[in-house]
């Protein structure tokens, strides 16, 4: 086996069938692949499983399954619990609205196979509200329980902008994460302003400039060279 392919094998149990194909058509062009996810994907300011587990939350916002079950595996394998990937794949629903939070099922589906966890599933068509009152049965804490009421009381009540700002709140996972992964998300879809609204507002949380480039890394994986375009600007010049 060629470097690439022993590398993406570790990764994923077996060679996914795109890592096959590029090896195939231009053995050079995976090595180059390769050296670039290894450094973007590197312990640095952020965890490895802190970059696998935005990338989840990033692609089912932008309502890309593929990537986003890929990257589930390595936040299981990284040490993410359930209930953190919950709050993830919740964050989405900010910019993906209820389609990202039903195609996020499929992201916790897998991760319950992972953890070998015994559970009920739902309905992938399920109402985003019937879904949060779904992930709300894997709370294990009373502040989390008091989380999940809180969301269901605004989705009931069609309160958008309170929603909205509580599913940043920071509860298994941190608001400073949580603002990171909307900037992610905006930077993956590349919407320049809104990625320079959100790195800023995260910036005022205490997010570190550090942190935003490593960011910026992972989202050029998973949306391409322009991502680092749009994230760049809002980042400042050292």
């Amino acid at each position: 086996m060629t470097t690439g392919l022993e590398y993406f094998k570790k990764v994923y149990d077996v060679v996914p069938g795109w890592v096959q194909k590029m090896h195939d058509y231009n053995p050079a062009m995976l090595d180059h692949y390769t050296a670039l996810r290894g450094a973007a994907m590197a312990q640095g300011v952020l965890s490895v499983k802190e970059k696998d587990i935005l990338l989840v939350g990033m692609n089912a916002a932008r309502h890309y399954a593929r990537s986003m079950v890929y990257h589930t595996k390595g936040a299981i394998d990284g040490g993410a619990t359930l209930e953190e990937l919950i709050e993830y794949l919740l964050v989405a629903y900010n910019y993906g609205g209820e389609k990202a939070l039903q195609i996020g099922l499929q992201s916790f589906d897998y991760a319950l196979e992972l953890t070998n966890t015994n559970a009920d599933k739902i309905s992938h068509e399920a109402s985003a509200s019937d879904i949060v009152r779904y992930y709300s049965t894997f709370a294990s804490k009373d502040k989390s329980k008091t989380y999940f009421e809180q969301l269901l009381s605004f989705f009931v009540a069609g309160d958008k902008n309170a929603l909205k700002d509580a599913l940043l709140n920071g509860n298994v996972v941190s608001t400073q994460m949580k603002y990171i992964l909307m900037t992610g998300i905006y930077t993956t879809v590349l919407k320049n302003a809104e990625t320079d609204y959100w790195a800023r507002q995260s910036r005022e949380i205490g997010v570190e400039e550090a942190e935003l480039a490593e960011l910026g890394y992972i989202c050029l994986l998973t949306a391409g060279i322009p991502s680092w375009f749009e994230i760049s600007d809002a980042l400042i010049q050292k």
